[in-house]
């Protein structure tokens, strides 16, 4: 019972994962379309992404305590990539820069999008096959 216990949390972390990358997704889309200004869409955006890299790296170490070493081996690659963004102090979205990033901004969350995806759904398998089992 306590796998799946460790499973579930798995999957409520990656799910606030998706709908943070999801929100920053959209934050973008609503710049390029002009329904808000630059320095609103940026400090929307900028406001989650330290949790996002956060509930990551939680993510990834919950993996690693529990001993699931497949999808920490998995969610390692995210989390090395937060790590370099992070690093590089390329995290944040500059306002004065935003328009001329934007389609590697959403190119950049799109991969991430399409990331938890992947992850999502080896959850939502691992959980099922440790239930039945």
């Amino acid at each position: 019972m306590g796998d799946i216990l460790a499973w579930l949390i798995s999957f409520f972390l990656i799910f606030s994962l998706l709908a943070l990358v999801t929100y920053q997704l959209m934050c973008l889309a609503d710049l390029e379309f002009d329904y808000i200004n630059a320095y609103e869409s940026s400090s929307r955006i900028n406001k989650v992404v330290l949790p996002e890299f956060i509930i990551q790296a939680l993510l990834t170490s919950f993996y690693l305590v529990t001993g699931h070493w497949i999808m920490t081996l998995v969610s390692l690659p995210y989390l090395c990539f937060n790590l370099h963004l992070y690093r590089q102090r390329k995290h944040l979205v500059d306002v004065t820069e935003i328009f001329n990033q934007l389609s590697w901004e959403k190119k950049h969350r799109l991969l991430k999008l399409i990331y938890l995806i992947f992850s999502i759904f080896l959850s939502v398998f691992w959980m099922i096959y440790k239930s039945l089992t």
